[in-house]
């Protein structure tokens, strides 16, 4: 076995080749010294990288680039490192992640929730991938999803659900049914400063969505007279309060609102809707959208949704959709029928003759 001699920062480094073929040998020594001389090889390291390090910089990708959902990152970092605590990343294998699944499942996770977790896994090996901690990565399995949520609102339940709401989360429940924007993230968090009534616009500036792109729309009367009225709501407050309320949506001391599921799921339960999602409200905007018949990629710019299987996932078709597509079928067939079966028109010559 040859092995290859050089010197990297003063310091003398020997290590395998991993050949007995001194010509294939000689390639990889050029290739290391390369590697040194552009500044992209770390070290001799890659045997002694850990989970733990990964994990790290996993973690740390998350912070320097504020993602919003650094605490999801952070849990499912957790939960691998019950099982790969202090294991060495090049003897993590495929079988070792199938391993892991294995007593996931036996944990009582759905297939969504592992995945989640090996998605976190594989952002870690392709971090440490570019950054030339590790030589190569296992194959990360993932499971096939079969829990997708379908739920949506007819106008009715969304009432009944809406008259049994506390009086500070009528009017952004409501704002989500109109817009279909995510409630916590985006509905909860616009300003004022957001808001122009002059040009009847409504801007969520780019980086503070969930695909870190801006979102425009026109109000149309309905948020229009919504809007209108927490703005009276809000000056108001401000004049009680002796300060400035910056968000559309606040509670009644001008605070933001920050825990309201316990209220929406006791609201659901009184209307007999157990179990529905504020969510629900993304999937209902674009089901409306698309029967109002406005195009497909007008409908993802105004509900921010980026990619088209996204949208096609919450584009849900409902019994009543199917009933009212039935009946079209059924006129559309009627017709066809009608025209094939009935006798020829004949003229009053035709007859005498």
């Amino acid at each position: 076995m040859w092995w290859l001699s050089y010197y990297m920062e003063g310091r003398h480094i020997c290590e395998s080749s991993g050949t007995r073929d001194k010509s294939k040998a000689k390639e990889r020594l050029q290739q290391r010294i390369g590697q040194i001389a552009e500044g992209t090889f770390v070290g001799n390291r890659p045997d002694r990288v850990t989970y733990d390090e990964i994990s790290k910089d996993f973690l740390n990708d998350y912070e320097i680039n504020a993602k919003k959902s650094y605490k999801d990152a952070e849990r499912s970092a957790r939960s691998l490192e019950k099982y790969f605590k202090g294991r060495k990343v090049h003897s993590i294998t495929t079988a070792d992640i199938a391993g892991y699944i294995s007593i996931r499942k036996k944990d009582g996770l759905e297939n969504s929730s592992i995945n989640r977790e090996l998605s976190a896994l594989r952002r870690m090996l392709n971090l440490a991938l570019q950054s030339g901690k590790i030589i190569r990565k296992p194959h990360v399995p993932m499971l096939a999803e079969n829990n997708v949520r379908k739920g949506f609102f007819e106008w009715e339940d969304f009432e009944s659900v809406r008259a049994k709401l506390p009086q500070h989360l009528l009017a952004p429940m409501m704002f989500a049914y109109l817009t279909g924007w995510r409630v916590r993230s985006e509905i909860l968090t616009l300003r004022w400063t957001n808001v122009d009534f002059r040009a009847g616009t409504l801007r969520l500036e780019p980086g503070t969505t969930k695909n870190k792109e801006g979102l425009l729309i026109y109000m149309n009367p309905l948020m229009k007279t919504l809007l209108e009225e927490e703005w009276k709501r809000t000056k108001l407050l401000q004049r009680q309060l002796g300060r400035i309320v910056p968000l559309v949506f606040s509670n009644k001391r001008g605070k933001p609102i920050v825990n309201y599921y316990k209220a929406w799921c006791k609201a659901c339960k009184q209307a007999g809707l157990p179990g529905k999602l504020p969510h629900d409200f993304r999937r209902t905007a674009v089901r409306n959208m698309v029967k109002a018949g406005i195009p497909e990629r007008v409908a993802m710019q105004l509900t921010g949704h980026k990619t088209r299987s996204v949208f096609d996932r919450y584009h849900i078709v409902s019994d009543g959709d199917l009933k009212e597509a039935s009946q079209k079928l059924y006129s559309a067939q009627l017709a066809t029928i009608l025209a094939t079966t009935q006798p020829p028109n004949t003229s009053k010559d035709d007859v005498s003759s």
